[in-house]
């Protein structure tokens, strides 16, 4: 199995226990006020293993794994026998770094939670974009015909904007910050490990897509 489908196992079995366990909900949901009072640091990972409910599920792991399937496999061809480590580091990390700004935002606010995978998949999403860039997607019932350098400006931007707002009930935050944090990790990660140049490649694909 690979670590993508490993990770989609493990969150819906997670995730649909805590639909039907509130007080398992409750201690695994991103609280920021108990994680800076109680020390429950583990909350920055944990939630990333429940959801609201079977749709907000069903889309983050569908998305993830359309996108996972496709970054694990490049991450190990282009890290090796350490690709597969790096791609499980890429999730988890991702579940904690994009929820940092809302912590510091939160901290204080007793009655904020936040649960979700959202930020991690926006990560690996992000992630595959930079790697593929010409791959076509949709806007949920859309079907995909927007090609993913076009795709991500526009995602990023009404984020960015949605997350301002602070409105709906939904952390924009943790999507902006996760799909940021993908991109930083996988140029980083490729060029002082594996010595590729990603924004090279991201350019030149887009320049011969474009015919120029």
């Amino acid at each position: 199995m690979s670590i993508t489908l490993y990770i989609t196992v493990v969150t819906v079995i997670v995730s649909v226990l805590a639909f039907y366990n509130a007080e398992l909900m409750d201690k695994l949901i991103f609280h920021p006020y108990s994680v800076g009072r109680s020390n429950e640091w583990y909350r920055f990972i944990s939630c990333g293993f429940i959801h609201a409910d079977f749709m907000h599920l069903a889309f983050n792991m569908f998305s993830f794994y359309m996108f996972g399937d496709y970054v694990e496999q490049y991450f190990n061809m282009l890290f090796g026998q350490n690709g597969k480590l790096l791609y499980l580091f890429l999730y988890l990390s991702s579940l904690a770094v994009c929820l940092i700004p809302t912590y510091f935002q939160q901290k204080d606010r007793y009655n904020y939670n936040s649960l979700g995978a959202s930020g991690a998949v926006s990560a690996i999403v992000f992630a595959g974009i930079f790697l593929m860039p010409t791959i076509q997607i949709g806007f949920f019932i859309i079907p995909p015909i927007i090609p993913g350098f076009i795709f991500g400006p526009i995602y990023l931007g009404i984020t960015a904007y949605l997350s301002k707002q602070g409105q709906g009930g939904i952390n924009h935050s943790a999507h902006l910050w996760g799909s940021l944090y993908g991109v930083i990790f996988l140029i980083v990660a490729a060029y002082f490990i594996a010595q590729f140049n990603v924004v090279a490649s991201f350019v030149e694909q887009i320049r011969i897509n474009l015919g120029m």
